[in-house]
C-alpha cells in the first residue's frame, strides 16, 4: 500500500496515477482510466477527472493507494 499526501483540497485521478508512478505519462494514465483498470473506493470508476479527496483508496495494477 502507497501512502499519498494531497498538497491541496483534492488532486484528479490522472494526476494521481503519474505522481503514484502507476503510470509514465497522462496518455497512459487516461488509457488506464478508460479501460476499467482504476478502482476508486472499490468500484471501477472511468472518470478521467475525478477529484480524489483525502480518506479515498485508489487500486490500479495490484497497487493501492490511500490518499491523505
Amino acid at each position: 500500500m502507497l501512502d499519498f499526501t494531497l498538497e491541496g483540497e483534492f488532486i484528479h485521478m490522472i494526476q494521481l496515477l503519474k505522481a503514484a508512478n502507476i503510470a509514465q505519462s497522462g496518455g497512459e494514465a487516461q488509457m488506464l482510466v478508460a479501460q476499467g483498470e482504476i478502482k476508486y473506493n472499490g468500484e471501477v470508476d472511468f472518470r478521467k477527472r475525478l477529484k480524489v479527496k483525502s480518506g479515498d483508496t485508489v487500486e490500479c495494477r495490484g497497487q493501492i493507494i490511500k490518499v491523505k
